[in-house]
């Protein structure tokens, strides 16, 4: 997930990233010519390095597909949702997205004082699941293995990165 915080981070968590892992381009808060500057950089590092390139919010050029809410139902590529109750796990389905993002599974400094699931509550949402389930919201690899046992498709961070 890239976030704004990162700063000049951002570049050297692209390059610390496994080859085949995914990137969720972010970076609402700037304005369209920037956001698109922004995401052309980020997708030249993504094509180099073979990394899965998609994007939240208004849709850009060149992603291999969308992140969120309504804009992932009709669009081309993969398509992915934030998953933070069962109905929403159950609206993903029937949208029949690639991935969803089960989350927060863990506090956050992206969304300070929200309730995370933990791993009871975060094992309950995801029971059933037929799409790839990738677990955010706090995790770091050693988080990521303590939920190995849940058959997660992978996990995703901002602050791990960053480091």
């Amino acid at each position: 997930m890239t976030d704004p915080r990162m700063g000049e981070a951002l570049w050297e968590a692209l390059e610390r990233l496994p080859r085949g892992a995914g990137v969720v381009f972010r970076h609402y808060q700037l304005p369209p010519q920037e956001r698109a500057a922004l995401f052309a950089r980020v997708r030249r590092i993504a094509r180099r390095r073979r990394l899965v390139l998609v994007v939240a919010g208004a849709a850009l050029r060149g992603a291999d597909g969308q992140h969120g809410g309504r804009a992932a139902v009709g669009t081309h590529g993969l398509t992915t949702r934030p998953v933070h109750h069962r109905r929403d796990m159950v609206a993903a389905r029937r949208a029949r997205v690639d991935a969803v993002f089960a989350s927060p599974v863990f506090a956050t400094r992206s969304h300070p004082g929200a309730p995370a699931l933990g791993r009871v509550r975060f094992g309950l949402l995801i029971r059933g699941a037929d799409v790839p389930v990738i677990a955010l919201g706090g995790m770091d690899a050693r988080r990521a293995r303590s939920l190995a046992h849940f058959r997660i498709h992978g996990w995703a961070a901002i602050d791990a990165w960053a480091q």
